[in-house]
């Protein structure tokens, strides 16, 4: 890991992760610090180990042929997963994948999607920053 990708990931499992440091991903995270924050006063952080729960956990809440993120994106996060109609998704994990969660407008509609079809509703400020600092570990 560099020594930036380090920092932000340490910064992001804290909640403390700035503009300064980086770009529209850290944006996006602060974003959703302050929406978490507002939504519980006691938020002190995102969980790259909550965010790992979330992802792999069978939610059964959503559509029945997809339980679990790893419905689709499959159990290791550096390979390519695929679609109900079999068609590609290139890997979520930011080692492998360095241009993800750039663009916020193309992270929302994904979560909205998959939170919807997993969860059965949208997912909240905290676990789209949990889920984030996750593959940003990854």
């Amino acid at each position: 890991m560099t020594p930036t990708r380090y920092a932000i990931g340490f910064l992001c499992a804290f909640g403390l992760a700035s503009t300064a440091i980086g770009g529209p991903r850290e944006t996006l995270i602060d974003r959703y610090a302050a929406a978490a924050k507002a939504a519980d006063p006691s938020f002190v952080g995102f969980s790259a180990a909550r965010g790992e729960t979330l992802h792999r956990t069978q939610h059964n809440m959503g559509k029945a042929d997809t339980p679990a993120c790893t419905s689709c994106h499959g159990n290791d996060t550096r390979s390519a997963g695929r679609t109900r109609t079999r068609k590609p998704i290139e890997p979520m994990a930011l080692s492998v994948s360095p241009e993800r969660y750039k663009d916020a407008a193309k992270v929302e509609k994904w979560f909205k999607r998959n939170c919807d079809e997993v969860l059965g509703r949208e997912c909240t400020p905290l676990e789209k920053g949990d889920w984030l600092a996750y593959m940003m570990n990854q």
